[in-house]
């Protein structure tokens, strides 16, 4: 069965609606890798909305776990991470203008210019996951850069409208993890992921990981991150 990595971004979302100290991010990543969490994902954004910069310092040095850094490939982003040094990063596409991360990166349109920062990042020892669709030829040009992970992006598989298309786009996430083990890169998944989802995302032959934020911090605001942590944790298993 793989693994749980929380994100915390949206415990930083409700701290940043006031620009104070509460609630802590680090605080509920203690909390999160207490209740069995196996990682804690953090996104740093170019324009800060919710995790900052002294968040990502604070946790590379207090999480127990692993820590995964979610960025945009940009220069800025890399100077930050090969200082930190988190456990792992997952490149990720970025507009200022969205309210969440929309979809995979276009790998097979800038293979070239990712494949240097994969290049930069994992010669530091750090390894990377390219958050991509799961088509065969971002799948294909995520393995040409050299990146040791692919994250497939669940979303359009969140959004299904019905069953049918719950289990088109089952299939074509299985098909597409396939291809990754196929080519010798590891395998997670995240976005959208919910506690009435998750289950079949787990069970795809080869994933390691599944990063899951909004669905948990939601239901922690009902029953508490203790018990939502732990409640993902037992149907991932399950």
């Amino acid at each position: 069965m793989p693994t749980l990595g929380v994100n915390i971004d949206h415990i930083a979302t409700i701290r940043q609606a006031r620009r104070g100290t509460e609630p802590d991010p680090v605080a509920a990543a203690v909390i999160a890798e207490l209740a069995g969490a196996d990682g804690i994902t953090v996104h740093l954004r170019e324009d800060r909305r919710h995790i900052q910069e002294r968040d990502v310092r604070l946790l590379r040095q207090t999480v127990r776990t692993r820590l995964n850094l979610e960025m945009a490939a940009t220069p800025e982003m890399v100077a930050i991470a090969l200082d930190v040094k988190p456990d792992y990063i997952t490149l990720v596409p970025e507009r200022r203008e969205e309210i969440t991360t929309e979809g995979g990166l276009n790998v097979k349109a800038q293979c070239d210019r990712l494949g240097k920062f994969v290049h930069q990042l994992q010669g530091a020892g750090i390894p990377v996951s390219l958050f991509v669709d799961a088509e065969t030829d971002q799948i294909q040009a995520s393995a040409r850069t050299g990146a040791k992970f692919v994250e497939l992006h669940t979303g359009t598989y969140a959004n299904a409208k019905n069953e049918e298309e719950l289990k088109q786009e089952l299939a074509v996430l299985t098909k597409g993890g396939a291809l990754a083990i196929e080519l010798g890169i590891r395998l997670n998944s995240g976005h959208g992921l919910t506690y009435w989802n998750t289950r079949a995302i787990a069970q795809i032959a080869g994933m390691e990981e599944l990063n899951i934020g909004h669905s948990i911090i939601s239901r922690a605001v009902l029953v508490g991150l203790d018990r939502a942590v732990r409640e993902m944790k037992d149907l991932i298993n399950s």
